[in-house]
């Protein structure tokens, strides 16, 4: 993933088109009101929303990031502007979403499911309203010549994180009795080059992104996947402030309403989807983004999703996340999963596992 970061504002303008207030019918005949075809006429009348403004900063650059594709989809083919809002689209530069969103600068925004519970634990009330990835958006990568097959090999060797320590390194170390203190662990950034350099043994990277470049410069990986450990790991989100989502639940399910025909429309049409992207996106290669937006649509979609639909979430998912991150000492206290995720809104917009349109 590149090391710089970009601020890339799009905005789309949402129109919403009054409705002719009908008067009462007079009936030709008999000098009578018509009082059933008023009746009828009312409720076959279209009710006009009213127009709001959104921002909706994503966590990263512009790039085929799920949620961001959503947003991007929904800007370009109109869906926003269908549910009446004018979404302004921004892109973090530095991790600063979050704050800007719980300051109220920003209505929506994104984060994986242990960012979701961590920032809790620290009474930031952040709220998943939709889980675009299903399962976890981060493994750990080891060179296929590096020798190493299981997380016992992780003993003695270093391991290369982001921002910081992720949560799921530290489970799937105690999950296989290994203790992460054995592992030097180094904090080197965006650039997945410090694993094929033998910088570090082990690399936490990004499914949708690093595996690919890594393969591309000649170094392929094995990729450590906290799913197939046991673990239950939850992807990105679309996030938005406890506060936010009590004052505006209209806006809330406008904007996850579009937002996920945006992501079911991505994945109906990938090609379309990629053009679209690269409208956002233009410096970025053609075919990496298309890796990264097909492994990010596949990872997406599981039984659960086809049954309900795309962004659909559980009480049972959150919990076991917050089980995993507790049990594993990374959540330092229990919390309440109903304060962490909501599926209100999920529940209005579906009908059988279908989009409610408009």
């Amino acid at each position: 993933m590149p090391a710089g970061r970009e601020r890339f504002t799009r905005r789309r303008f949402g129109a919403i088109v009054a409705s002719m207030l009908l008067g009462p019918i007079i009936a030709a005949c008999g000098g009578g009101d018509d009082k059933s075809d008023d009746k009828q006429a009312s409720s076959t009348s279209p009710v006009a929303k009213t127009p709001k403004k959104v921002t909706f900063m994503a966590g990263f650059q512009a790039q085929a990031n799920l949620p961001f594709v959503g947003a991007y989809v929904a800007a370009e083919k109109g869906f926003f502007k269908e549910q009446a809002l004018e979404v302004d689209i921004r892109h973090a530069q530095s991790g600063e979403h979050l704050q800007l969103m719980l300051a109220g600068e920003v209505q929506f925004s994104t984060a994986n499911g242990s960012q979701v519970l961590l920032r809790n634990g620290d009474s930031l009330p952040v709220v998943s309203i939709g889980l675009i990835g299903q399962r976890s958006e981060q493994g750990y990568a080891v060179l296929t010549t590096s020798g190493i097959k299981t997380v016992k090999d992780w003993a003695g060797k270093t391991f290369g994180y982001k921002g910081s320590v992720p949560a799921e390194f530290l489970a799937i170390a105690r999950a296989n009795g290994l203790d992460p203190a054995s592992v030097k662990q180094v904090r080197v950034g965006f650039d997945p080059r410090v694993l094929s350099e033998g910088q570090v043994d082990i690399l936490a990277v990004f499914f949708s992104n690093e595996p690919d470049t890594l393969e591309r410069l000649g170094f392929p990986t094995r990729v450590f996947d906290p799913n197939e450990f046991g673990l239950q790991s939850l992807g990105l989100t679309y996030v938005a402030s406890r506060d936010y989502v009590a004052k505006d639940p209209d806006a809330t399910e406008r904007f996850l309403k579009a937002a996920l025909k945006g992501v079911d429309y991505a994945n109906q049409n990938r090609d379309e989807a990629l053009e679209i992207v690269l409208k956002y996106a233009p410096q970025q290669d053609r075919n990496h983004q298309r890796f990264m937006l097909n492994t990010e649509l596949d990872r997406s979609i599981t039984d659960l999703t086809k049954a309900n639909g795309v962004g659909w979430q559980t009480r049972e998912q959150w919990q076991a996340n917050h089980d995993m991150l507790f049990d594993y000492q990374v959540l330092k206290q229990r919390l309440e999963i109903s304060q962490v995720y909501t599926d209100e809104f999920l529940k209005k917009i579906y009908k059988g596992g279908k989009l409610i349109w408009p």
